[in-house]
């Protein structure tokens, strides 16, 4: 059965409002207004709250390419903090880029959880973070205890990384710069097994040498390699996708067999994150694999 997942708010991060293909979002002490190509509806708020209320504004003028209106002081970089449990927080580096993007999405905190409470049983566990931007799951299960290879194909986004790692005392991570499906296709060569895997690929990218990726083309593939890899005994796997228009029954699918031949709980659905007006942002598929 298809699940949907609300993404709870936490101290340093919430959805106030959105529509009008914008959200506004607080992180930190921080209010920003970015676009969002599903909120097609109308805000609750009028847009001289929103602009009375934010600290900056991306205007977009490519697909994704655009720049910042300040409309308040804010530093183009800042800090905050995510509880993983009531006890372990995790540092995350914030900052302004060129493409809407601050580093970290939020949607994707539930997946921190989730590797950080499989992991932390599992002494000396091995985990593949892959297409893993600025490093949030890598941080969390390192910080769970397990030895985390990281893999992106942007150098600057590894370095970034590797700063939200030092924000949090980890020293550990293996830090990869390479395309995700090469890595893996030499992985599976080598028998390599991790108890735990992630991917949350873009919907079209290049790798550092030029390699293509288009997901509805190669996702199958990528799957395939990334199964192999996996340990059968015990795993998380978790495959995320923010592709318009793509189902939950897509990442069923991909997963399906290997969950019934290994016998691991198959999860799959959508998530979403509540606005405080009421509305719920739908921000993109996920395909779970679990055996402990």
């Amino acid at each position: 059965m298809i699940q949907t997942i609300e993404v709870q708010h936490w101290k340093d991060y919430e959805l106030l409002d959105v529509g009008n293909y914008k959200k506004l979002e607080r992180f930190g002490k921080y209010i920003l207004i970015r676009p969002e190509p599903q909120a097609i509806w109308k805000a609750r708020w009028k847009e001289e709250k929103w602009k009375q209320l934010a600290h900056v504004e991306f205007l977009q003028k490519g697909s994704n390419s655009g720049n910042w209106q300040k409309y308040k002081d804010i530093p183009d970089r800042w800090f905050i903090e995510f509880p993983l449990n009531t006890t372990k927080t995790i540092q995350l580096k914030l900052s302004l880029t060129g493409f809407k993007h601050v580093g970290l999405f939020p949607e994707q905190s539930v997946n921190w959880r989730d590797i950080f409470n499989f992991l932390k049983n599992i002494p000396n566990a091995n985990m593949l973070n892959l297409f893993a931007y600025t490093g949030a799951a890598s941080v969390a299960g390192a910080v769970a205890g397990a030895k985390v290879t990281h893999v992106d194909s942007v150098k600057q986004i590894v370095t970034w990384a590797n700063e939200n790692a030092q924000l949090n005392q980890i020293s550990t991570i293996r830090w990869i710069v390479e395309d995700a499906l090469n890595f893996v296709k030499k992985q599976s060569r080598k028998a390599v097994q991790y108890q735990c895997i992630v991917l949350d690929p873009p919907a079209y990218g290049h790798g550092p040498k030029g390699e293509r990726w288009q997901l509805e083309e190669l996702i199958d593939e990528m799957i395939q390699h990334v199964l192999s890899l996996l340990d059968p005994q015990k795993h998380l796997l978790i495959l995320n996708a923010y592709s318009l228009g793509l189902s939950a029954l897509v990442a069923r699918n991909l997963l399906m067999d290997y969950a019934a031949k290994n016998t691991s709980k198959l999860e799959f659905g959508e998530l979403y994150i509540p606005s405080n007006t009421g509305y719920a942002l739908p921000l993109g598929i996920f395909g779970k694999l679990r055996k402990e």
